[in-house]
């Protein structure tokens, strides 16, 4: 390991850098107040509060390692090697400053004492907050050369401080329950969701260790990147061909920020930033990433005209065709980070704009002069990006309308419903015209729109927006939408509440459906985050009891419900004394007539369709989330990029796992 721990044998993180500021009230009475909610998110919130404490010693340098272990009895511990929580009395609350940060909102090292220089957990109430959220929580500390033992109960200390021997280690180790009467929903703690933390914690912070175990299952792991940030965009570039091998990189201190930024380009049309403050993801971007951007553009237009690349009458390239192919993680530290909302979605410290910008356009634009034949590749993707981009705007401008919503110039091909109020209003997307033609007559028509798709649709991972508006398909889709496509993108015009993929239960209807979610993740991505996008899912089979006006049929949607109901049916029969000839089929030993295993939503009729697939009192939509976006570019990227071995070796690896139940992108 690298990281040398800052220890001169003397700690200098005491009690008068804990301040108090409030006692602790209403967390109890009001958790979503605290962690957002109660359920999964909260949960694992709670785990996070506690390990970004252990992160913020690493960060201050004065932690090498992390351990997160899940517990058999349902409870999780964290344990670091920093310089311990302090014991001794805190002068305001006459408690020991352990007690003190455990029991007192909004007290802790994190508000101007002199404990932390940077730190991502600003409020100063998670330990507490936790706590109080716990039917039990065990503190220790080994500091000094002793071992400090305390324990507590929703909040409550229930084992006052004491000393339980000596040690020559030193750092914190908190284990807490979540108490069910708060989270009803659960309080098993997911495993991926603690591994996905874990290294993204150890990528954001070079030379710390973090380690994952799994008592329940004996799954465990640890993470350690010497490159921090530089391997997180190797990372991201995984599966995906760079234009070149190496990584730029800078790290730099400018007035109290630091500031880190690693990016290399790919061959891909998309961009990949993650912005980070105070190893805090802000999805929304802020101060420091437009820095970055006219950093970036900057550097690359003035290296473009300085070489001859760019004509002196030609305009300088956009920020849209500088992004293409661009993987970039920004990393600043600061003392006082503005987070906008209490989600910290967005940095709003305007001075890091100019710190990010000053730093990316030195030291970039020196990247690009000492690499000329790296310089020359991203310029060049760039000035194809650019004529891309006027190819597609002329071909957007020749398809796409204004005024969609109002129904104007909708596709031919799209049946659409009567209602106009969006909220009530659904879109098939329909594989083949059989289908369609039975979907458009069984619909209900005030709230259904039908809209048929000839063949499989363009693959557009590796589809710029020209080649895309040339497919007559996806025009006819993006018109029907409402929303426009690229820099003309507005989700306000959606005409649909539900969109609805409706496509055989078969190999090919899952392409199909997989070439859909393409589109939409890669040129779309709002539409699913807004909670629009759906898969349908049609039955297998049908068992046909009876016949005539008393004919009745049970439809079934996988072989695994096929086999539970025949088997329930012969149990019954059998319990009622009837007398079962096992030369028979299954399906007539349950006291069927008939068994059908549908091949395509077109061997339906236009009544089966909506009893089995459309009506909304009946049927099962599968709601298409991006809970991991960065997980969800890996995956198609794999699936539908250009390296064949990737993608067959990602096949054979999670084909036999596959719930079509639990698909989660």
């Amino acid at each position: 390991m690298s990281a040398k721990q800052k220890s001169d044998g003397q700690d200098h993180y005491d009690s008068s850098q804990i301040q108090v500021l409030e006692g602790l009230e209403h967390v109890r009475l009001r958790p979503g107040m605290y962690i957002g909610s109660t359920g999964y998110d909260g949960l694992h919130h709670l785990l996070k509060e506690i390990a970004d404490n252990s992160i913020d010693e690493a960060i201050a340098g004065e932690c090498t390692r992390v351990e997160i272990t899940l517990l058999k009895d349902g409870g999780v511990r964290v344990v670091d090697n920093g310089r311990g929580i302090p014991v001794d009395i805190h002068p305001k609350t006459g408690k020991s400053s352990l007690e003190t940060v455990l029991t007192v909102l909004n007290a802790g090292g994190k508000f101007g004492g002199g404990g932390y220089k940077v730190s991502s957990g600003l409020h100063g109430v998670g330990s507490s907050v936790v706590n109080a959220l716990s039917t039990k929580m065990i503190a220790e500390v080994c500091k000094n050369g002793e071992i400090y033992h305390i324990e507590f109960e929703k909040g409550k200390t229930t084992s006052e401080l004491q000393k339980l021997g000596k040690t020559q280690r030193r750092g914190t180790s908190i284990t807490f329950y979540p108490d069910p009467a708060i989270f009803k929903e659960t309080t098993t703690f997911d495993y991926d969701w603690v591994s996905h933390y874990a290294r993204h914690q150890a990528y954001l912070t070079k030379g710390i260790l973090i380690a994952v175990k799994d008592e329940r299952t004996g799954a465990q792991e640890a993470f350690y990147f010497e490159g921090g940030i530089k391997s997180y965009v190797r990372r991201l570039n995984e599966g995906k061909e760079v234009l070149t091998d190496d990584i730029f990189y800078v790290e730099k201190q400018v007035e109290e920020a630091e500031i880190e930024v690693a990016l290399q380009y790919n061959d891909t049309f998309a961009e990949t930033i993650k912005p980070f403050a105070n190893n805090v993801l802000t999805p929304d971007g802020g101060m420091h990433v437009m820095g970055f951007r006219t950093g970036l553009n900057r550097v690359i237009n003035d290296y473009a005209r300085k070489n001859g690349i760019l004509k002196e009458k030609e305009p300088n390239l956009t920020g849209d065709d500088i992004k293409e192919g661009l993987t970039a993680v920004i990393l600043v530290k600061l003392p006082d980070p503005q987070f906008e909302g209490q989600t910290k979605n967005k940095l709003g410290n305007p001075e890091v704009r100019g710190y990010v910008d000053k730093v990316v356009t030195e030291y970039f634009g020196y990247y690009l002069e000492e690499n000329p034949a790296v310089a020359k590749k991203i310029v060049q993707k760039a000035t194809l990006a650019a004529r891309a981009r006027k190819a597609a705007r002329a071909a957007r401008d020749n398809v796409i309308r204004k005024g969609a919503f109002e129904g104007l110039n909708l596709p031919s091909k799209l049946a659409d419903c009567s209602s106009r109020d969006r909220s009530e209003c659904e879109l098939f997307i329909v594989e083949g015209n059989s289908a369609a033609g039975s979907a458009k007559e069984g619909r209900n028509p005030k709230i259904q729109a039908i809209l048929p798709l000839r063949g499989k649709v363009l693959n557009t991972e590796r589809a710029r927006l020209d080649k895309m508006l040339a497919n007559q398909e996806l025009v006819s889709l993006i018109k029907g939408l409402g929303v426009g496509i690229g820099d003309q993108f507005d989700i306000s015009g959606l005409r649909y509440d539900k969109i609805i993929f409706m496509t055989d239960a078969d190999v090919d209807g899952l392409h199909i459906a997989t070439l859909l979610m393409t589109f939409f993740f890669r040129y779309m991505p709002e539409v699913i985050k807004a909670g629009h996008v759906y898969l349908a899912k049609p039955p297998l089979f049908g068992l046909t009891k009876g016949t005539g006006n008393n004919r009745k049929i049970d439809y079934l949607y996988d072989e695994v419900a096929l086999e539970k109901r025949l088997a329930e049916k012969i149990a019954e029969r059998k319990a009622a004394g009837v007398k079962i000839d096992e030369n028979q089929e299954r399906f007539k030993q349950a006291g069927y007539t008939a068994q059908n295993r549908f091949k395509g939503l077109g061997e339906m009729d236009a009544k089966q369709l909506w009893e089995t697939t459309m009506d909304p009192e009946n049927r099962i939509l599968v709601q298409v989330h991006i809970d991991d976006a960065e997980k969800a570019d890996a995956v198609f990227t794999k699936l539908m990029g250009d390296q064949v071995d990737l993608r067959k070796n990602f096949i054979q690896a999670g084909a036999a796992s596959v719930d079509l139940n639990e698909l989660d992108f």
